[in-house]
């Protein structure tokens, strides 16, 4: 594949690294002005597979509960949006806001990595596909976290609201 033009390394270095940050923060900021009704309910993508076992497929297989508490929070990064590092109550509306803003914080990688082939224009092949692996690797582990945790908090909230409607009759 042959280059669409071609920087000295130093300005190709700057570029890739500019480039990144003006993907992330551009993913970060589409689904921060999203209207929050788009995350109310599990659309096709957020919803949890069968085979994910409510959750448990990743921590089997990553181990996620061993290291998702040391991945940055982009709402604290960008001072701005929800900080899901914590919950920060227990109550059934904070829940809801939770899973909410996890399906929020999925788009936002998904929508981080979709730029990555353009690095073919301005980079060799190789660090084309580095940068793909690159966004795979910066992207993936906060994807695994909110799909590991959002089945957790729903079936939380699903037992609640079992639990108060035989309450109530």
């Amino acid at each position: 594949m042959q280059r669409l033009f071609e920087l000295s390394l130093a300005l190709t270095i700057a570029l890739d690294f500019a480039a990144w940050f003006v993907f992330h923060m551009a993913a970060a900021l589409c689904t921060l002005n999203m209207p929050d009704r788009w995350f109310a309910t599990d659309h096709w993508l957020y919803r949890t597979r069968d085979w994910e076992r409510q959750g448990q497929f990743w921590h089997h297989v990553f181990r996620v509960r061993n290291w998702k508490e040391r991945l940055p929070d982009g709402a604290q990064l960008i001072g701005r949006g929800y900080a899901k590092k914590r919950l920060q109550a227990t109550h059934a509306e904070e829940l809801v806001r939770f899973v909410q803003e996890s399906r929020r914080a999925e788009l936002t990688h998904y929508l981080a990595m979709l730029p990555a082939p353009l690095f073919f224009l301005w980079n060799p092949a190789w660090i084309g596909w580095f940068m793909i692996g690159y966004a795979l690797i910066a992207n993936a582990p906060c994807i695994i976290a909110q799909r590991y945790n959002r089945p957790r908090f729903i079936n939380v909230l699903e037992k609640r609201t079992i639990g108060s409607r035989i309450h109530k009759k």
